[in-house]
């Protein structure tokens, strides 16, 4: 099983690498337009070799695209154009319907499976890249029944067995709702709170040396590249907007109480919030 990974940043650097030690791939060549990314995963031992990407299509069974999601649905069609019957392409963005929509009339529909390895960090580029990164977690596929069941057999073993991950199965549009829930609503949270807090660091400059885990830890995702969030954020707007809207009125609600002197109240929506306990502990 030869496998080409175009994009060597945290996530497909780390796919390339559990792909390798678990022996599921053969080999992988690696694939980015950034020469020093070629050069420090071929340091890191991420990939086998590197290519052009051209070459790499004609060497390859599975052909993984872990690029911004902007460059993916420019990139998605072009690949699909050069491949045969029985190579599969899959991408491994954080949204799903722009990319599944850029391929939906093209030919060689059937050989794209739309992915998402839930997994990351807040960390980028081939030195982010970490061993068993995607051990128990889970990766959710997208609209398989406009794949080729054949090659669709092919990913789900290159994730459970390749990858060690639990499947789900979602449509492009249901995963783009769920991921601004889940996933891109607490960036652009923790992105607020980091803004908020610099800005008023400029007044007080103690408040750092105060800071204690939990506001580490409620900030932590704001270390994330912003060239990678900025078109995440662009391509899901409204579902994000939508969840946003709840949240602010959330805050407003819990201003409110605050104003109102209602801690009877306010006590009450914090012991509701606890519950997420129980969903997470899953």
């Amino acid at each position: 099983m030869n496998i080409s990974v175009v994009g060597l940043g945290l996530i497909g650097g780390s796919m390339a690498l559990s792909l390798k030690e678990s022996g599921f791939a053969d080999s992988v060549i690696g694939v980015d337009n950034k020469t020093e990314h070629v050069i420090k995963a071929l340091e890191l031992q991420l990939v086998d070799r590197v290519a052009l990407l051209n070459d790499a299509i004609k060497q390859s069974d599975i052909i993984i695209l872990a690029v911004p999601v902007d460059a993916l649905v420019k990139l998605l069609p072009e690949v699909l154009n050069h491949i045969s019957e029985n190579q599969v392409v899959i991408e491994v963005g954080s949204t799903k319907k722009p990319a599944v929509d850029s391929v939906r009339n093209h030919p060689n529909r059937g050989n794209f499976i739309a992915t998402h390895p839930m997994a990351g960090t807040e960390f980028s580029g081939p030195e982010a890249a970490i061993r068993n990164l995607f051990d128990n977690k889970t990766c959710v596929l997208c609209d398989v029944q406009d794949s080729k069941p054949a090659l669709v057999k092919m990913i789900e073993k290159m994730y459970t067995e390749g990858l060690k991950m639990r499947l789900t199965y979602l449509d492009s549009a249901a995963h783009d709702v769920h991921t601004a829930y889940i996933s891109h609503i607490s960036h652009i949270c923790s992105f607020a709170l980091a803004s908020t807090v610099l800005q008023k660091e400029k007044d007080e400059e103690s408040i750092f040396n105060l800071a204690s885990s939990g506001f580490e830890s409620t900030v932590r995702l704001a270390k994330s590249n912003p060239d990678t969030w900025i078109p995440i954020f662009r391509q899901n707007q409204d579902n994000i907007i939508d969840v946003l809207d709840e949240y602010i009125n959330t805050l407003l609600k819990f201003k409110g109480l605050m104003l109102a002197d209602g801690y009877d109240k306010f006590k009450d929506y914090l012991t509701q919030a606890n519950d997420i306990k129980r969903i997470l502990n899953k």
